[in-house]
């Protein structure tokens, strides 16, 4: 590019021991919804983490000695100052990523916000265990202590949602970090950079170092000062994250993909149901980790549920997302976009049906989106179980929807892949939601609802959807390190 044209872009800077530092080469960001380049991504690589690994450590002894009510209102600053810019947050997250300017405005930034008060707050009441050997005399009490400097990865479906769900843990707790958020979506972790030093965050507490998952990444997750990992990202990443971090015995959060089913019984009720998992299968994109992607409804209301699916995914408007009327935005990149189509042609290919969306509906947008990332919410019907399309992970704005006889016939087959991480049942009666939910191998279970979220409570998979939980109590364990203590008396 030219100077001139060059000089029209966002450049980004690391943010290492309190202060933003170029780096030597960069990377080009595009805006999904327009095809150009709207950013540039320092490509950091060795150096760079090790400059901020090593502003992490000097920084550690100091934030680790402050009590938990210090590290609290400092959090409370943080989320104060984001809700302050909530809207210059916003429109960069949705021209950044792609999603809708709703979306980014009703759901990631105050999430992001909700994320540091929420463990600002939790961080205030956790207890220590202790018991007594009386018989011994002997007393045993257990003590937590932060764990030293944590590593966050961070994807790029939600960025500064899924970053600051993991920043935020790490801190309260003691923990210095340094954060590598996707290098597809950088522009609102470098934001909030910008405001870390004014609500009182130290320097070198929180730093940030842009890049490639294959540079920045590895050399994070390699790093012999780093004891602890949390990632969230594809499945195939986590493995290698696994198999380099193995010879330091590094402790692991792993949070990753999912395959999630919807069964819907018989005695469901449609008014409620088929309006929520539209939302469950084409929400920001159908690019969440939570997203259904498989939806098994009981043969005598199948094709019912069908027309009347298919008749609501089609009020669901494509296009521009800084227009606060659109649903569906662009996704991610070009590349996501191709793949995202094959799943679609495989499954043609197959006998499958598209009732609606790709390749069946025309995709009309306005003239400056012509060259974005856009396709329309497609719905698939007749899909074999054994497909790719309900084996793998889509990760777009596509569902399958397959009938079923029974219960136990749809357990199986709701179990039937590689994934657990989430699933929601919909049914009128108690006895039948509770037991599908117990038997469903999935960390979390929706019924007649989706996406209702406390933080209080565990979060994760299992199979193939990762390693760990993290939540008010289970992000406190990960993040700290217990230590048992017996004094004789």
């Amino acid at each position: 590019p030219t100077m001139a044209h060059s000089k029209a872009l966002l450049v980004l800077e690391n943010f290492i021991g309190g202060k933003f530092v170029p780096c030597s080469s960069y990377i080009d960001s595009y805006n999904p919804s327009t095809g150009d380049v709207y950013c540039r991504v320092p490509d950091s690589g060795k150096e760079e983490v090790e400059a901020a690994v090593k502003a992490a450590k000097e920084a550690f002894p100091i934030w680790s000695s402050k009590s938990p009510l210090e590290r609290s209102q400092i959090l409370n600053k943080l989320a104060d100052l984001i809700e302050h810019d909530l809207e210059a947050f916003a429109q960069a997250e949705s021209k950044d990523q792609g999603k809708t300017i709703t979306f980014a405005r009703t759901v990631d930034i105050p999430r992001a916000v909700h994320n540091f008060r929420f463990f600002a707050s939790s961080i205030l009441h956790h207890v220590t265990e202790c018991t007594e050997m009386s018989t011994m005399g002997c007393v045993h009490y257990t003590s937590r202590a932060p764990v030293g400097v944590a590593g966050l990865i961070s994807p790029w479906n939600l960025p500064l949602y899924l970053l600051t769900w993991k920043i935020a843990p790490a801190i309260a707790c003691g923990n210095t970090v340094v954060a590598k958020p996707s290098e597809m979506t950088s522009v609102t972790a470098w934001m909030m950079c910008k405001l870390l030093e004014k609500a009182g965050v130290p320097a070198g507490v929180v730093n940030v170092v842009f890049g490639t998952g294959a540079k920045a990444g590895e050399a994070l997750v390699c790093h012999p000062d780093v004891p602890l990992i949390s990632f969230t990202g594809s499945t195939l990443t986590a493995q290698r994250i696994t198999e380099k971090s193995a010879p330091h015995c590094k402790r692991l959060s792993l949070e990753l993909g999912g395959k999630n089913p919807a069964i819907i019984f018989h005695d469901a009720d449609l008014g409620q149901c088929i309006p929520a998992t539209v939302r469950s299968s084409f929400a920001n994109q159908g690019e969440i980790c939570l997203c259904t992607s498989r939806i098994f409804v009981q043969r005598g209301i199948y094709s019912e549920f069908l027309k009347r699916f298919v008749e609501e995914t089609k009020k669901w408007k494509t296009g521009n997302p800084s227009d606060p009327t659109i649903d569906v935005g662009a996704l991610i990149s070009k590349e996501h976009l191709e793949k995202v189509r094959n799943y679609v042609k495989k499954a043609q290919a197959e006998g499958a049906r598209v009732l609606c969306g790709e390749g069946v509906d025309r995709l009309a947008l306005p003239p400056g989106n012509q060259k974005g990332y856009f396709m329309l919410p497609t719905v698939i019907a007749e899909v074999k179980d054994e497909s790719c399309c309900m084996q793998e992970e889509i990760f777009g704005p596509v569902t399958c929807v397959v009938a079923f006889d029974t219960e136990e016939e749809v357990i199986k087959r709701a179990n039937g892949v590689k994934y657990g991480l989430a699933a929601t049942v919909w049914s009128g009666n108690v006895g039948r939601v509770h037991r599908v939910a117990h038997r469903l191998q999935s960390g979390l279970v929706w019924t007649n609802c989706w996406l209702v979220r406390d933080l209080n409570l565990p979060f994760g998979g299992m199979k193939a959807s990762g390693i760990g939980r993290e939540g008010a109590k289970d992000s406190y364990e990960f993040f700290t390190e217990v230590k048992t203590i017996t004094i004789k008396h």
